[in-house]
């Protein structure tokens, strides 16, 4: 029934408990997971859990992980991509982007690594799943001139403008966790206000705690099953049913990644 659009389930935080973690999230009701990776050296791993459990994933290189990366990092994740296309679990180039707040790595070699995977997409024919704190106008500025069949704008966190612009597209904006606290107001307006058309769920598991993960000071850790509360906020905010918002989660994760409709198929 549901599906999380953004979930690293390969991440070292779930390799004490992963299968508990699955279970756990199936339980729930989680039916589909997209896991996107932070290096094209993640893909073995991503690319073995997506078999063992029917679950998605997406190749590319996260810009807060690109300390060291270079052109052969490019040219290998070209090459697994074009070989990846002959796999139904393969469903994007991601995660991909431009973080401002974290500059590790500075601006112009991140827009660099940006426009190189927009190219492999593009080439690829496949969408992509994209980061953003703080550089949607970055972003949005390649976008514009590399194009790609849109995708995900993971944790979108900028302007109605912004958003506008990103929908023009042929993105969908993910929403997860930082919906779920009563300060986010701008995010929380967004979730309520987007057209329904734009909006899809994600947890980003482990990272970006929903309210309920954090307590006493302490931050536990995500998981894909708290997509489900996620949703349940989301659909507060919106002033519909849950099951609705799950139809059109799931609607909307298909036309932003459409190789995921035979696996959604094959769950039926």
């Amino acid at each position: 029934m549901w599906i999380d659009t953004h979930c690293h389930l390969d991440a070292d935080e779930f390799d004490a408990d992963r299968e508990a973690v699955v279970a756990r999230a199936r339980a729930a009701g989680v039916t589909m997971l997209v896991m996107p990776t932070g290096h094209i050296d993640d893909e073995p791993k991503v690319r073995t859990l997506a078999a063992r459990h029917g679950f998605a994933y997406a190749l590319g290189l996260h810009p807060l992980w690109l300390e060291g990366a270079g052109d052969d990092d490019l040219a290998r994740l070209r090459a697994a991509v074009l070989a990846a296309r002959a796999d139904p679990r393969f469903v994007a180039v991601g995660e991909i982007g431009i973080d401002a707040v974290d500059l590790r790595t500075d601006l112009a070699r991140q827009e660099f690594f940006f426009r190189e995977q927009l190219r492999i997409a593009r080439d690829a024919g496949v969408p992509v799943i994209v980061h953003v704190r703080r550089s949607a106008d970055l972003l949005l500025k390649h976008l514009r001139r590399i194009e790609v069949p849109g995708g995900i704008i993971h944790a979108f966190n900028g302007s109605a403008q912004q958003a506008e612009q990103f929908i023009a597209l042929k993105f969908k904006l993910g929403f997860g966790g930082a919906a779920t606290y009563s300060g986010s107001l701008r995010i929380r307006r967004h979730a309520a206000m987007l057209p329904s058309e734009a909006v899809v769920l994600e947890t980003d598991a482990p990272y970006i705690p929903p309210v309920w993960r954090r307590s006493d000071g302490q931050v536990g850790r995500t998981e894909p099953a708290d997509v489900v509360r996620i949703a349940t906020e989301v659909a507060s905010l919106r002033g519909i049913d849950v099951t609705a918002l799950a139809m059109i989660n799931r609607s909307n994760a298909i036309a932003a990644l459409p190789r995921l409709e035979p696996l959604l198929s094959m769950e039926a």
